[in-house]
């Protein structure tokens, strides 16, 4: 992330702080987590280990929906809190540097989930959306509070906390 130093209509100057991508490619390299628990495709708009938008595109063909449930494909909230949790460790990992590519990523334990509400079913199809925000940090721990979207339209909603070992 760096600062892009933009001239205004009225002649001032103001910082517009260029944000952050991760790629598949980089996920990988920061998180354990392989297929079939992976739950976060991309992230956006990182800034730093501040906030964050995680994206994960929500398939038929994902093992949970053959049980959960049939012919009424829904995507169990456990999944989405867990794609939050995946979310926001990536970019503590990133901000911190990230993993050399010669060492493992480090495990990402959760220790709190806090104030977790589910406002309406992610299905199939849906793009869902991982809003991060950074509410403290101890030590190898942090705590975040994640909005879950679709289409802009908050689904969930949860405090996580989690701690990084090996990092």
């Amino acid at each position: 992330m760096s600062d892009n130093l933009t001239v205004t209509a009225d002649g001032g100057t103001e910082v517009q702080k260029v944000l952050g991508v991760a790629d598949i490619q980089s996920i990988l390299s920061c998180l354990p987590h392989r297929y079939p628990f992976l739950l976060v495709d991309r992230i956006e708009r990182i800034d730093g280990d501040l906030s964050c938008v995680g994206v994960k595109n929500v398939t038929v063909n994902e093992p949970h929906f053959q049980g959960h449930f049939p012919g009424n494909p829904v995507m169990p909230g456990v999944l989405i809190i867990e794609g939050m949790a995946q979310t926001a460790g990536v970019i503590c990992i990133l901000a911190n540097g990230g993993i050399p590519k010669d060492q493992p990523a480090p495990l990402v334990y959760f220790m709190t989930i806090d104030e977790a509400k589910f406002r309406r079913p992610v299905v199939p199809g849906d793009v869902l959306e991982y809003h991060m925000f950074k509410q403290a940090k101890r030590r190898n721990m942090w705590w975040y509070r994640g909005e879950a979207r679709v289409a802009g339209e908050l689904v969930a909603e949860a405090r996580v906390g989690a701690m990084i070992s090996g990092f």
